[in-house]
């Protein structure tokens, strides 16, 4: 009996459908991966533009500091905003800087602000405020990022605490 070298047609059939279905379910798992690349960059965006939202925030007083009250009217432009309140409901149409002007880029962006009094690990709601931050990404994809911020107080001898501004 002489030795068979090489493969068959019916063998060399075989090789090419298996080779195929292998390639398209590693093509249909490339694009895939390729279509939902760009949601991680737009969830970070989000985030960093929740992060940057929510420290200028917090870092404004609790009370307004002229009028010493908690939430007095809005004034009208951004960059007068100077107390915790003054960004409740706040809607900005792309993101926005400390001023109130446009960032290059974030314009597809949507950035909601919600300040509610609420009580807190101890504070009544009326020494206690919640600042969540909402950011719309382009796609729709959303995020929330919520902090806290508490009236500082002085002991006033008769069991509370009196805001400091």
């Amino acid at each position: 009996m002489r030795r068979q070298r090489g493969m068959t047609l019916v063998e060399l059939v075989i090789a090419i459908v298996i080779v195929g279905i292998a390639a398209a379910a590693l093509y249909g798992a490339m694009a895939a991966i390729g279509g939902r690349s760009a949601d991680p960059m737009l969830r970070q965006q989000s985030l960093a533009i929740a992060e940057a939202y929510l420290e200028e925030i917090l870092a404004r007083n609790f009370l307004d500091p002229t009028s010493h009250t908690q939430c007095p009217p809005r004034p009208a432009a951004r960059a007068a905003f100077d107390n915790i309140c003054d960004y409740a409901g706040l809607d900005d149409a792309g993101a926005r800087g400390a001023d109130g002007t446009l960032i290059a880029g974030l314009q597809d962006y949507r950035v909601r602000v919600a300040v509610t009094p609420q009580a807190f690990n101890g504070p009544t709601a009326a020494a206690a405020l919640q600042v969540t931050v909402t950011v719309e990404a382009p796609g729709g994809q959303m995020l929330s990022l919520a902090g806290w911020r508490t009236c500082y107080g002085e002991y006033d001898g008769a069991g509370a605490y009196a805001c400091v501004p």
